[in-house]
């Protein structure tokens, strides 16, 4: 196993601020990552674009300029604190080298496209854990992933019992 260690990985771990991709960075971090190794931790926020909102009139846009600045504002400081959150996870959990990136798209073309860009050796995300219906009209991001990126994808999904990380 000190070949395995002495090797660096770079492992992306896509996160959303949810408790799933929160439970997946911790599992991570105990289940897959070394002790003392060269890994790098790649924490990806995929944030979504903002949306136009044409006028019905006709006469341009529905918000002001002003509230579109405000939502771009809340969109990135959303992000941000979803990667300070996953940073502070990081060294809670073990200390590993982090690098975080913020990208604007989909989170599935993001985490697809990232990987690929990065050469990454791994992609670990989280499961929402969706039923049929829900997956048929909201996706699955893991499942998209799963079958377009080119490197092992690890998809963690958290146990329902409430305490458990078993």
């Amino acid at each position: 196993m000190a070949d395995v260690e002495a090797r660096e990985r770079m492992i992306l771990v896509a996160v959303d601020g949810g408790e799933e991709s929160m439970y997946a960075l911790s599992w991570c971090l105990k289940n897959v990552v070394y002790e003392n190794s060269k890994d790098t931790l790649i924490l990806l926020y995929a944030k979504s674009p903002r949306a136009v909102y044409p006028a019905l009139d006709g006469t341009g846009y529905l918000f002001s300029s002003e509230i579109l600045a405000s939502m771009d504002k809340y969109n990135n400081d959303v992000g941000n604190c979803v990667i300070e959150k996953a940073k502070r996870l990081c060294k809670e959990v073990k200390d590993v080298k982090v690098e975080a990136k913020v990208e604007l798209g989909d989170p599935r073309d993001v985490i697809c496209q990232m990987a690929e860009k990065l050469g990454v050796d791994m992609v670990v995300m989280g499961s929402h854990g969706y039923g049929l219906i829900k997956r048929t009209f909201l996706g699955s991001v893991s499942n998209h992933c799963a079958q377009n990126v080119k490197c092992p994808v690890l998809i963690v999904k958290k146990p329902k019992s409430v305490g458990g990380d078993k």
